[in-house]
């Protein structure tokens, strides 16, 4: 992926004429600082970060922290009082109003937090008006904007109006709009903010979705640092207009730059961002399906356990078997575990979120195997990996990779 917005030493100091508060920051004051002697408000002090092509670059921090701020700077609502805003190598800075022009209408797409729906204009109307401002005949407009409200689940609800729609649905519309023109890249100020819990968790599901089949370059503002977790891909943290960190959800939460950005981590559901991967066990020891029963058995005896997991020469996974099913093949004179019906074992990739397998694990009797694309074993998921991870504070999840398991954690099997 290259580099789609790169973003180099941004001020915004709030006034028309700021040379002498960015004087100041060349030499090193800080923003109280410039307040206290010059009256002056730096909402914006000298951040530098760049957003990838088909990323989720959340900004997130406290009202008040210049997050919003910056967005606008991006598309110059907000006029930038220094640096540089490069979009796909262009610096947009320097661009005159027709050219800044072209690169809002073809380039740029923003979503607000407050909807910005037209009251007197039916969902169809408010979703084509971005293109009848750009002079797109009728019929190709409409078409475009059917075809995008059906992409957000508003098919059926052209004729309606704004007052005729819940929450979700006007944000769905201002996405939708915002979609008409195709953008390359997504503006979004607290999109979701404004809703209630249940249907703002559907729209960051709805947004996930979208983004799978768009592969769009969004920069998304947010408070929620559990909004943040479970939709960007980066998270770049801000206070008092400085930035303070950008990294992954596991490095903001397992690492975090300083006590504000760890204040905001300390509430979070550690499930909505640790994969299987980061608390997977080795997979170790397994036997394999030429073995007989009494290599089973003879594994389980020095290992300490009452099960084993059965892979073949190329370490796919056949299943599990404990001893009960061992010792009745032995019995029965089996030769090899080929024989043997093995107990069937739940298996899911290594980059599922830990919550999304809960309700698996809670109701399973075996441990859960972690498979590769190439349904390799690579990992096994016990009960006690979980909780322990989840009870985690610090970025020690992945310790236990090493230990043997034990099918015993989950219960009795077969």
């Amino acid at each position: 992926m290259g580099i789609k917005i790169e973003v180099n030493n941004l001020i915004k100091v709030f006034s028309p004429q700021p040379q002498k508060a960015l004087n100041l920051l060349e030499k090193g004051l800080s923003k109280d600082q410039i307040l206290t002697e010059t009256g002056l408000s730096v909402g914006v002090n000298k951040v530098s970060f760049t957003v990838n092509e088909g990323e989720i670059f959340v900004i997130m921090g406290l009202s008040g922290s210049g997050k919003s701020t910056i967005l606008r700077c991006l598309n110059r609502l907000i006029e930038p009082s220094a640096g540089a805003i490069l979009i796909d190598g262009v610096d947009i800075t320097k661009l005159k109003p027709q050219e800044l022009r072209q690169i809002r209408q073809k380039k740029l797409g923003m979503v607000f937090q407050q909807f910005a729906l037209l009251p007197h204009r039916t969902v169809l109307q408010n979703t084509v008006f971005g293109l009848e401002i750009q002079g797109i005949g009728k019929a190709a407009r409409e078409q475009k904007a059917r075809d995008c409200l059906a992409m957000v689940g508003l098919a059926g609800w052209e004729n309606s109006y704004p007052d005729e729609l819940s929450g979700g649905m006007k944000q769905r519309v201002g996405l939708a709009r915002a979609l008409t023109n195709d953008p390359d890249i997504l503006l979004m100020d607290e999109a979701f903010s404004a809703l209630d819990p249940l249907i703002r968790e559907e729209m960051q599901d709805e947004l996930l979705n979208l983004q799978q089949k768009m592969n769009k370059t969004i920069v998304f503002i947010t408070h929620d640092l559990n909004e943040a977790l479970k939709i960007g891909d980066r998270i770049a943290f801000i206070r008092d207009g400085s930035l303070v960190q950008v990294g992954t959800a596991e490095e903001i939460v397992g690492n975090p730059a300083d006590d504000y950005v760890a204040k905001f981590a300390r509430g979070v559901d550690r499930s909505k961002i640790l994969t299987l991967k980061d608390i997977m066990k080795r997979p170790q020891p397994v036997v394999q399906l030429k073995d007989g029963p009494n290599v089973a058995l003879q594994v389980m005896k020095e290992h300490g356990l009452s099960s084993v997991f059965v892979v073949d020469r190329s370490r796919h996974l056949h299943g599990l078997i404990n001893a009960d099913l061992a010792i009745e093949a032995r019995h029965n004179g089996v030769q090899s575990l080929q024989e043997v019906k093995l107990i069937k074992v739940p298996t899911c990739q290594g980059n599922v979120l830990v919550q999304d397998i809960l309700p698996v694990i809670a109701n399973t009797k075996v441990p859960l195997a972690v498979i590769d694309d190439e349904q390799h074993l690579i990992g096994i998921i016990v009960r006690g990996a979980v909780l322990a991870a989840l009870a985690e504070t610090g970025n020690t999840a992945t310790q236990t990779g090493g230990e043997s398991y034990d099918s015993n954690s989950f219960g009795a099997v077969g």
